[in-house]
């Protein structure tokens, strides 16, 4: 339980640090330079810094489920995840600059949070930080199956993932964070025994990627490009096209918002002149074509 208290006051510490650091750098910094840049390092911050192995499973998932909640109540527009920065950039929801400043965010929040978890580790507040500090050089790999079975598996979270994230977006929050926070504890739960459940690039390459047992091009293919494929799936299948990319619809055909009302159809112009010939040929005084003159004798 002293073990659990320790943590769960980083939790709450690094939390605090974050949003401390986020209102700082949105009074200092310029509005462009805080929105792409400043509040993604400060996200990763708070998703990196309580990570932590040693607990039950059923005590991670309870803390995950927790860090998401947090995530998504004070997240800010921020997202602490490369696929998601990217899928906005292929939905032409921003720029190509803005997403290249984010991407650099969050590879600088990456290498702040290990940095201060490690610091918090080599405090040794108890037995856990002891062993976390005698495995740091000595980190197992989070892949524990085939390196075409890990990238599925990846790639399936983050199709799962994104797609929730673009159903749920135009929702109240009330409603789609819990929505967010279950799914990635029910993928994290399943998924969890074989790739850890990451479907984040910047997370793996900070947990995993130093690790042995997997070369650095397999650890790619499974936590970069299974998540980002995972991702653009998700966009086509929910959208149809990429927007940034090009404009049709390869997927949902696309119907007209005017209905023509169900009908007879409208005479032509053959069909009006038919009807007024053969009334001429009947009327009174009117010869009919082709016959001869009457003699008056």
């Amino acid at each position: 339980m002293a073990g659990l208290n320790v943590s769960l006051c980083f939790f709450f510490a690094t939390f605090a640090l974050c949003q401390a650091a986020r209102r700082v750098s949105k009074a200092l910094l310029p509005a462009g330079a805080y929105a792409s840049f400043a509040r993604e390092a400060m996200r990763m911050l708070v998703e990196l810094g309580p990570w932590a192995r040693g607990f039950g499973p059923d005590l991670l998932l309870t803390l995950l489920f927790l860090l998401f909640l947090v995530h998504g109540a004070t997240f800010d527009g921020a997202s602490a995840n490369p696929a998601v920065s990217l899928q906005e950039l292929l939905l032409a929801e921003a720029p190509l600059l803005g997403t290249l400043l984010k991407l650099a965010a969050q590879g600088l929040g990456m290498q702040a949070a290990c940095v201060l978890t490690r610091l918090y580790w080599s405090w040794e507040l108890n037995d856990l930080h002891v062993l976390q500090n005698l495995m740091a050089e000595h980190c197992s790999s989070a892949l524990s199956t085939t390196v075409p079975h890990g990238t599925l598996v990846e790639g399936a979270c983050a199709f799962f993932f994104h797609l929730t994230l673009l159903r749920f977006r135009n929702s109240l929050p009330i409603y789609r964070v819990p929505a967010v926070a279950l799914l990635v504890t029910v993928m994290a739960y399943i998924a969890g025994p074989f790739t850890s459940a990451f479907f984040n690039p910047a997370l793996a390459a900070s947990v995993t990627f130093r690790c042995s047992g997997h070369t650095l091009l397999e650890y790619a293919q499974v936590y970069w490009l299974g998540p980002l494929t995972g991702m653009v799936l998700a966009v086509l299948l929910y959208h149809g096209h990429l927007p940034r990319l090009f404009q049709r619809n390869l997927f949902y055909s696309q119907k007209s918002k005017y209905r023509v009302p169900r009908g007879k159809p409208a005479p032509g112009p053959g069909d009006t002149q038919m009807p007024a010939e053969g009334c001429r040929g009947r009327e009174p005084g009117r010869r009919g074509v082709g016959q001869q003159p009457r003699s008056s004798s």
